[in-house]
């Protein structure tokens, strides 16, 4: 039996419920409603087995549903760095990040310390995940309609140029000058975090446009990193990674459709890009625009295979691999995998692991910082608060502002300025891109004083976005 693709016939409509599972066929366990039958069969055999495991997963992955999980764990192991930055155990703690880790071959030697690892390799995974979302709402989300998708891309760029112009302006001439790009970030996991602690307060026309703006931020973010704070380009090895893209493109236009392929030349294009002086963290950025979007196979093509599924074969053939009725099973396994994008099936798999095992990490290593009264009026520390607190509201307001105004976006009625007004404060959150960003655009020197700048105005903004939101709600009244 052939599959054939359906890109061009789809009709775009979400695929149904076929969701991550319990480990059972190639972990996809398929819950199929919607097909019927002249005779009703029992609902309890249409289930896959029941095993202790899958018991207790079910309430598990519900609590991973939960969006402010992520940033509670993040929170948690931000604290835990703090407190032991600033114990006894301090500098064991620092050195611990600093180990070195690597290969070396008589003179050649590739290595780097552990915190260098999380910062360059494992947060490559974190933006992969941000491009893989922001080409699915490009391409199946809220953000297809061009109008509705400028709004938020209009706010992150007001976002991302009022906060590195006050910053500038106060650090221009100053030790600090270099580190503008550190202000332009913004937290995606406390930003929707501090939103689910709003619950029904607020609409969800405005958790998409935070999402979105959060999203577009960290892309932006990200480029700023890979052209702003990139140096002694190696054009060669460009060429290579360059090479490496044109191959990935190449054989998903043949229709290679297993992941291992693209992940051995995506490491490949990811060392190509490490050397040639670029940041890393692009390759994430590129690979995930690259990744489809469309499903391979139809609901109409799912619907047919599955009519074919025979549950039990004839038993003359047990145990034989080679029969028409476990052909058929097969090909069935791959159409109820196939009814995903790859975009999506990408985005099920890694989430958990970003969310709940990268970015904390991340955190762990580089939110450690020694508190000092003497640095609250440090002008780094200051520059970046302002740059947060002043300058995100002011860009991500005046820019939606002026995208209406000039038609070139258009606001949800539910949306009001009030709302984005709130959320606009929220977007001051920094916190992790911010240290990422800082952690490549200042010294030893001033890295401290930026760090605290970036928690204070990361606690203010949370503060004041929360208490506008709960008290100063669309409608103008205080929240009962």
């Amino acid at each position: 039996m052939r599959l054939r693709t359906d890109n061009d016939t789809d009709d775009h409509h979400a695929p149904k419920t076929i969701t991550p599972g319990s480990g059972h066929c190639n972990d996809w366990q398929t819950d199929i409603p919607f097909m019927t039958t002249d005779h009703q069969a029992n609902a309890e055999i249409t289930r896959l087995p029941k095993e202790f495991l899958d018991r207790l997963a079910k309430p598990f992955t519900h609590f991973l549903h939960i969006e402010a999980a992520g940033g509670a764990i993040l929170l948690l192991f931000t604290v835990a760095a703090l407190v032991l930055s600033n114990s006894p155990w301090a500098h064991m703690f620092e050195q611990a990040w600093k180990t070195k880790i690597g290969l070396q071959l008589d003179s050649l030697e590739y290595a780097r310390s552990l915190r260098e690892w999380i910062n360059d390799g494992l947060m490559t995974l974190f933006f992969f995940l941000v491009a893989l979302e922001l080409k699915r709402e490009l391409v199946l989300g809220e953000l297809n309609k061009p109008r509705m998708a400028m709004l938020s891309i209009s706010a992150a760029l007001g976002g991302m140029i009022f906060p590195a112009a006050i910053y500038l302006t106060l650090q221009s001439g100053q030790p600090g000058e270099h580190g503008w790009g550190t202000v332009m970030a913004t937290d995606t996991a406390f930003v929707i975090g501090c939103m689910a602690l709003l619950g029904s307060r607020i609409p969800q026309s405005l958790r998409v446009f935070m999402l979105s703006l959060a999203i577009v931020d960290d892309i932006g973010s990200i480029l700023v990193v890979a052209i702003g704070y990139s140096s002694n380009i190696s054009w060669g090895a460009l060429a290579v990674a360059a090479l490496g893209v044109v191959i990935v493109r190449a054989i998903a236009m043949l229709g290679f459709r297993s992941f291992p392929p693209y992940i051995l030349i995506g490491g490949m294009i990811w060392l190509a890009i490490d050397t040639s002086g670029i940041h890393a963290t692009i390759t994430g950025v590129i690979l995930g625009l690259m990744t489809p979007a469309r499903r391979w196979v139809s609901a109409d093509r799912l619907y047919a295979i599955l009519d074919q599924v025979v549950a039990h074969p004839h038993g003359g053939a047990r145990g034989s691999a080679d029969t028409k009725d476990r052909q058929t099973l097969q090909v069935a396994e791959i159409a109820a995998r196939e009814t995903l994008s790859p975009v999506e099936r990408l985005e099920i798999a890694l989430h958990p692991w970003i969310g709940f095992c990268i970015m904390p990490l991340f955190a762990f290593a580089n939110a450690g910082l020694p508190l000092s009264l003497s640095d609250l009026g440090n002008s780094v520390s200051i520059a970046v608060f302002a740059g947060f607190v002043l300058g995100k509201p002011l860009g991500i307001l005046s820019f939606s502002w002026l995208a209406v105004r000039t038609h070139i976006a258009m606001r949800p009625p539910e949306l009001s300025w009030r709302l984005i007004a709130g959320g606009s404060l929220l977007g001051g959150i920094g916190f992790t891109m911010a240290l990422f960003i800082a952690n490549i655009a200042f010294d030893n020197s001033v890295i401290t004083s930026a760090k605290l700048g970036i928690f204070l105005a990361s606690i203010f903004s949370a503060t004041a976005g929360l208490s506008m939101l709960r008290w100063f709600p669309a409608s103008g009244k205080p929240a009962q």
